[in-house]
Order: structure tokens, then C-alpha cells, then sequence
């Protein structure tokens, strides 16, 4: 239960689904979390229930990811009130199914700002404070579709494939600073979010049946993935992709 303890983490996208299984999580081993997201009663909530279970170890604060100076906020919210930052979950993000020519210009930009400039702002943000604590884990989520391509999905696509190699080139940029960092591919995850993208019971169902655990995977069966990557277990590991996907991308 003290995985992480005396660690700090800031998680984004953190109201709810996956984000907030982290935030569970994390507080059960022994961290103490901010939950960023733009929901901000549910993102309360969220915390509020953390600290009926652990006071005083989880804070709300307001977070658009594609904003600068929320992030500088964010940031500065882990220093003030826990004293530091170890470690960040850059978890926030947006799906759109549509295919290449039927994505339009607005769409694709969403979509690149919150999942792709969203993740290259969080570092920014979050190296600083991580240098002065002498090095952390930064986790980008990204997904088997940073991966493998399909039939739709072309923004998310080219999102997620770039935060596969931004992850990359700053683990590289950041390993003498002690600052690892690491991509989680996650397949069909039940969350909210594929809930919203996936609007039929045809769709999941031709998902899963791509998936050779026939099922989707809970919110925590990924967080617990991003426990082992912020923990000193995963001391050595930097740079990594670790796929979470009931083995969709080994056929």
C-alpha cells in the first residue's frame, strides 16, 4: 500500500473514468493528487471522495489542457499544497471517429490541441518542478491507436501516434535529469469517453470482437499500469510503450 509514498502527482483528465482510477490509486499507495480536469463539480467530487478515504491527499483545480497557464497552475497548486511534483499523468483527451475526409478542420484541431499540444504543454509545465524534486515519472496515455491504424479515427490517430514519439524524444532529452517517461497504449477501456465516441452496441461489440480477451477492460486494469510506471518498481524503465490492449495489436 505505499508504492508511492511521499510522491506527489498531478493527473489530468482526472474527473473521471480512467483519470480518476488513477487517482484512487495512486492515493491508496501512499501519493498525494491533483486532479486536473475542465468538469469542475465532478472533479471535486472525484477528490472529495479520495479524501473521505485519505484526507487531505487529493486537491481540484481547473484544468484546460490546451492552456498554458492552467497548467503553470496546476504546477504551482502541487508545490503550494503538497510541497513538489513527482509525478504527472497526462491523461485528458478527446476521440472523433470520423475518417480523413470527413474530418473537418475544427474537429482536427480539437483534437490535436487536447491530445497532442495538451500532453507537450503538461511536460513543459511539470519538468521544472520535477528537476527541483531530483528527477519523477512523467506517464502520456496514448492508445493501440498510436500504433496500428483502421478504417476511421484520423485525428486521433495522428494524436496519439505523436505522443508515442514525443514520449520518446523526452525521455531522451530528460534521462540525466532523473526524469523517466512513458507511454500506455490502452485498447477498449470502458470509460465515459468510449461510451460518448462508440454510440452503438454494433460498434463495441466488432471492437471486442478484435480483442483476444473477447472483453473491454476496466478504468483500473490501465491505472494500475500507470502505479507500476510512477513507482521506483519501474526505476529503469524510460522511453517504454506499455501496451494495455487484451492483446489487439499482437495479431
Amino acid at each position: 500500500m505505499d508504492r508511492l509514498k511521499g510522491k506527489v502527482a498531478l493527473i489530468s483528465g482526472g474527473a473521471r473514468g480512467q483519470g480518476a482510477a488513477e487517482a484512487r490509486l495512486f492515493t491508496d499507495e501512499g501519493a498525494r493528487v491533483v486532479i486536473g480536469d475542465i468538469r469542475d463539480d465532478l472533479t471535486r467530487q472525484t477528490a472529495e471522495e479520495i479524501n473521505r478515504r485519505h484526507p487531505n491527499a487529493a486537491r481540484a483545480i481547473h484544468l484546460d489542457v490546451t492552456r498554458a497557464a492552467d497548467w503553470r497552475a496546476a504546477v504551482d497548486s502541487c508545490v503550494k499544497e503538497f510541497g513538489g511534483l513527482d509525478i504527472l499523468v497526462n491523461n485528458a483527451g478527446i476521440a472523433n471517429m470520423k475518417g480523413l475526409e470527413q474530418t473537418s478542420e475544427e474537429e482536427w484541431d480539437a483534437v490535436v490541441n487536447v491530445n497532442q499540444k495538451g500532453v507537450w504543454l503538461g511536460m513543459k509545465a511539470a519538468v521544472p518542478a520535477m528537476r527541483n524534486r531530483g528527477g519523477g515519472s512523467i506517464i502520456n496515455i496514448s492508445s493501440v491507436f498510436g500504433i496500428i491504424g483502421s478504417t476511421g479515427s484520423t485525428a486521433y490517430h495522428g494524436t496519439k501516434g505523436a505522443v508515442r514519439l514525443l514520449t520518446k524524444a523526452a525521455a531522451v532529452q530528460y534521462g540525466p535529469d532523473k526524469i523517466r517517461v512513458n507511454s500506455i497504449h490502452p485498447g477498449v477501456i470502458l470509460t465515459p469517453m468510449v461510451s460518448e465516441a462508440i454510440t452503438s452496441q454494433e460498434q463495441l461489440d466488432a471492437l471486442l470482437k478484435m480483442t483476444p480477451l473477447g472483453r473491454g477492460a476496466q478504468p483500473e486494469e490501465v491505472a494500475w499500469c500507470a502505479v507500476f510506471l510512477a513507482s521506483d518498481e519501474a526505476s529503469f524503465v524510460t522511453g517504454s510503450e506499455l501496451v494495455v490492449d487484451g492483446g489487439w495489436t499482437a495479431q
